[in-house]
């Protein structure tokens, strides 16, 4: 097996072909579309490249075929509470079933690390936020959501065998959109309905000024500091839902108010993977033309949540059933939706995660965080805990 580094537009290229090779006769697998792994790598697209560097290689064998990609990355943004040394990241892994492939792979991303400074490195993971391309998939494989990695199972056992472990687990949560929420739920949520300051409101296309300034307060109160998150301003999530907005359905996306005050979000999208799946990796006029007929004709019936929060000084009062239920009765009404699957919450957060689980939902799927020490006598230490 001999590696290339990824240094011009056909090695670029070989980097997408490796993945669409290794994995287009799987069951279940979803074929991305190029311009979302070409933008991770793009200096003038992914703002983590003013914090950091990234390189990418490709393998292939004596005969020339391809058999593995790897990419790693330094991100000086990229700190876990109680980490005691630099961390960097491995991401974009694809390789045959053979240990030694992998080995090598991995051997070459940590050499690379080390010389950079940096004493582990986690992966499979996004040189970028945490929403998309982050983790393995160890339970689930089939039908990924977009923005999320596709592996056959194989892969758990190349990451272990060369000694990576679980730094967490992310968990993703499935159900049927019209199974009745449990009983609790409506106790709940008829108790904050008899006081009059708690409002409840979906997002508007022709409003997203306000409400990107109602999510980034929400945001900043209810999770910036947690796992490395950083206070957000109202312009980057502007610019978030200005993205969304072609593919936005209002009557997903709520959020709840007391006294006109901004408390609590439920962010959810139309799967988008029920689209892209037809298109090949393509997103050229064609496949824009396709989307808006795909769109128009109904045809996904599947949708995922994206971001679920109550600020702290709400939290255990009955927001969160008081939303769902808000949410549920537009949305149940409407019969759009079959199925709903929502994006992952690590083990480190049990509060969302019996939140999740309340809801009378199934583990659709479970993803891994590992992390390699290169001090291989060090004592490892799992993700710390959200209390």
């Amino acid at each position: 097996m001999e590696l290339f580094i990824v240094n011009d537009a056909a090695t670029a290229r070989q980097f997408l072909d490796v993945h669409v090779q290794l994995n287009k006769d799987k069951e279940g697998w979803i074929r991305p579309l190029d311009k979302d792994i070409e933008e991770v790598f793009d200096k003038e697209k992914n703002k983590t490249f003013r914090f950091g560097e990234c390189i990418r290689w490709v393998m292939k064998d004596s005969s020339g075929r391809l058999t593995g990609r790897i990419a790693a990355f330094v991100n000086k943004r990229y700190k876990t509470k109680g980490d005691e040394q630099p961390v960097g990241g491995v991401g974009f892994f694809d390789c045959i079933n053979d240990q030694a492939a992998a080995n090598l792979l991995f051997d070459t991303a940590r050499n690379w690390l080390a010389e950079r400074g940096m004493g582990a490195m986690d992966g499979p993971i996004n040189f970028g936020d945490r929403d998309r391309w982050w983790g393995l998939q160890v339970k689930g494989y089939v039908n990924p959501p977009y923005g999320m990695n596709y592996n056959p199972p194989y892969y758990q056992t190349l990451f272990e065998n060369y000694g990576f472990e679980t730094f967490f687990q992310q968990i993703c949560f499935g159900l049927t959109v019209h199974k009745r929420l449990q009983e609790k739920f409506y106790a709940r949520h008829a108790a904050l309905t008899k006081d009059p300051n708690y409002t409840a409101k979906h997002i508007r296309k022709d409003q997203l000024d306000k409400f990107a300034q109602d999510f980034t307060t929400i945001y900043n109160k209810a999770w910036a500091g947690h796992g490395g998150g950083k206070e957000i301003a109202k312009e980057q999530a502007l610019l978030t839902f200005r993205k969304m907005k072609p593919v936005m359905d209002e009557k997903i996306v709520w959020f709840v108010y007391y006294r006109d005050e901004p408390i609590a979000c439920w962010l959810n999208l139309p799967e988008l993977n029920q689209y892209f799946k037809h298109m090949n990796g393509q997103f050229g006029l064609l496949q824009k033309l396709q989307f808006l007929w795909l769109k128009l004709t109904g045809s996904c019936r599947k949708f995922t949540g994206l971001v679920f929060g109550v600020i702290p000084e709400f939290q255990g009062k009955g927001v969160d059933a008081y939303l769902i239920v808000e949410g549920a009765k537009v949305v149940q009404a409407s019969k759009r939706y079959i199925d709903y699957e929502m994006q992952w919450i690590g083990d480190f957060n049990p509060k969302m995660i019996n939140i999740a689980e309340s809801l009378g939902s199934y583990r659709s799927r479970v993803l891994t965080t590992y992390r390699y020490l290169f001090d291989r006598q060090q004592v490892f230490k799992p993700h710390p805990m959200i209390s």
